[in-house]
């Protein structure tokens, strides 16, 4: 905790020992990642390549999306902040992916806070050193720009502080931190509907805590704060077609035609390999069984959880109800993570694709510190010797988990900074002689496929325009419809295809036998047809 100091005159803050080593470890955390941008890894792609041209549109003045472009469901927060620096700087990775550092920092920073107001300053600070940690899956939902995740997790840990100081007296202007609140909740919301687990256990701790204040004027600037946040997606939404809203988009997305998986698998992939994923265990092609045992256990950590905080209440049932607060927040926590887990349990992606969709998990990292509690909590215990037999044989496997759990993060963090990187770099640095070449000799309409397109569009800061084809030269998913119209109208548009893929033999087969006639160019793995007419079979 940061201490007050007098010197010559001037307060100034000192940090005690366990703030300090937390500063340092976050520290370390954040110079890592900056690292990770500064060398665009984890490797780019045409999705974050949506959200950095919204931001190029959005700083130029020409757009004001409210969804990520082609959906009604996904909020631009991150091309909002994003924004100034690309109208500054212009379109780059770093540039795009710096406002998700700082946001990275700023989740540091509110969770220290958080765990050492509810627990104790030294496992607040270990808790900072593994968030410090990351392996690819890890670091890719902390950095990339691909909405939502990055921002809701700062704006509910700050929910929730807000709520420990209301109910402790803490906060002075309370009815404006009120007002705050339901700011964060409405623009969370808007951003990332996977949040609204965690959102609406904050606001039953914020009832909890205010009560009848909430009956005033406390309430009323509570709703218009919501009110406010979420009136982007609102107002899309009182515009939009029929089938067009986002609850309509979302569910139609989140739903898989077919057979349903049984519950079986679906728990198997959510908890021994969403879990182990979400939390930095696992390299990202997949979890060893040696890896999934925090998976087995996370179930029993979150009763647990839940059972040392209904007993902490109790035992301050007759406290003021600032020292009542903790135990409730805590109690939210788990509660945030157990329906989490359970709506992405309940998705038959859970069961089909665990490994692609271990990052609708990474909200978990919120409820950490109320995970690992009772884990601390036996083994300080033990190492007291204050315990029976059995308590002393329960702190040692809890320490061991601990130990564990520390072990294999750092492990993998140190696998893919020494190794993991490698394939992200040589990736980026093809699909920039690709932009190169094409923004330096032509042609700058052409047709590719979607995970080309937008990222040659960013790279080459719209001098290039792509248009995306399936792969069979059919139209595809062309998210910014305006870039389709344009190379629709080109008179001699080019193709940009990955060599040897299906749509590289399937124009072949289209050009017949103007195929060897017609000029080609291998750059960094992909092939730039540029024939005398356009092939447009589905016209």
């Amino acid at each position: 905790m940061s201490h007050p100091e007098q010197h010559r005159g001037r307060w100034r803050p000192r940090l005690d020992r366990p703030a300090l080593v937390a500063l340092l470890f976050g520290l370390a955390g954040v110079v890592y990642r900056l690292v990770l941008t500064l060398y665009t890894v984890p490797v780019s792609n045409s999705d974050e390549a949506t959200f950095g041209l919204a931001a190029l549109h959005i700083g130029q003045g020409r757009e004001r999306p409210v969804f990520l472009y082609g959906q009604h469901y996904m909020g631009m927060l991150e091309s909002y902040l994003a924004a100034p620096l690309v109208a500054v700087a212009g379109p780059s990775w770093p540039v795009l992916r710096l406002p998700m550092l700082a946001l990275y920092a700023l989740f540091l920073y509110l969770i220290h806070r958080l765990t050492r107001r509810l627990c104790a300053p030294w496992f607040a600070t270990f808790v900072v050193g593994l968030l410090a940690l990351g392996g690819e899956r890890v670091v890719r939902d902390q950095l990339t720009v691909v909405g939502g995740r990055p921002e809701v997790k700062p704006a509910v840990l700050l929910m929730l502080l807000i709520t420990v100081g209301l109910a402790t007296g803490t906060v002075r202007r309370r009815r404006l931190a009120v007002a705050l609140f339901g700011l964060l909740v409405g623009l969370a919301a808007w951003s990332d509907w996977l949040i609204l687990p965690y959102l609406a256990v904050a606001g039953l701790a914020l009832v909890w805590a205010l009560r009848r204040e909430l009956l005033g004027w406390s309430g009323l600037l509570l709703v218009a704060g919501v009110v406010v946040g979420i009136a982007p997606m609102v107002w899309d939404n009182l515009r939009a077609g029929p089938g067009e809203d986002s609850w309509t988009v979302f569910r139609e997305v989140s739903t898989k035609a077919g057979p349903s998986p049984p519950w079986s698998e679906r728990l198997r992939g959510g908890l021994l390999e969403g879990v182990p994923l979400a939390h930095g265990l696992c390299p990202v092609d997949g979890c060893g069984r040696w890896q999934q045992w925090f998976g087995v256990v996370y179930p029993l950590l979150l009763l647990v959880g839940a059972v040392l905080a209904v007993l902490a209440y109790r035992r301050a049932a007759a406290s003021p109800r600032g020292e009542r607060v903790g135990p409730v927040v805590q109690l939210a926590l788990v509660a945030g993570a157990a329906l989490t887990l359970l709506s992405y349990v309940r998705s038959p992606l859970a069961a089909t694709s665990p490994l692609d969709n271990a990052r609708y998990l990474s909200v978990l990292q919120l409820s950490l510190p109320a995970v690992l509690w009772p884990l601390w909590v036996a083994a300080l215990t033990a190492w007291r010797g204050t315990s029976s037999v059995l308590g002393r044989f329960t702190g040692a496997l809890s320490a061991a988990a601990l130990v564990a759990l520390t072990a294999t993060t750092l492990v993998v963090t140190v696998l893919f900074a020494a190794t993991g990187t490698a394939a992200s770099r040589t990736e980026e640095r093809q699909a920039r002689e690709l932009a190169a070449a094409l923004r330096a000799d032509g042609p700058h309409e052409v047709y590719g496929d979607y995970w080309t397109c937008n990222r040659l569009i960013f790279n080459t800061d719209e001098t290039v325009v792509c248009a995306v084809l399936d792969g069979d030269l059919s139209p595809g998913q062309n998210r910014y419809r305006p870039y389709w119209r344009q190379v629709g109208r080109a008179p001699r548009p080019g193709y940009v295809v990955e060599a040897g893929s299906p749509m590289d033999r399937r124009l072949r087969r289209l050009l017949a036998d103007r195929a060897d006639a017609t000029p080609v160019r291998e750059v960094g793995g992909y092939r730039v047809y540029h024939p005398e007419t356009p092939v447009r079979p589905w016209r």
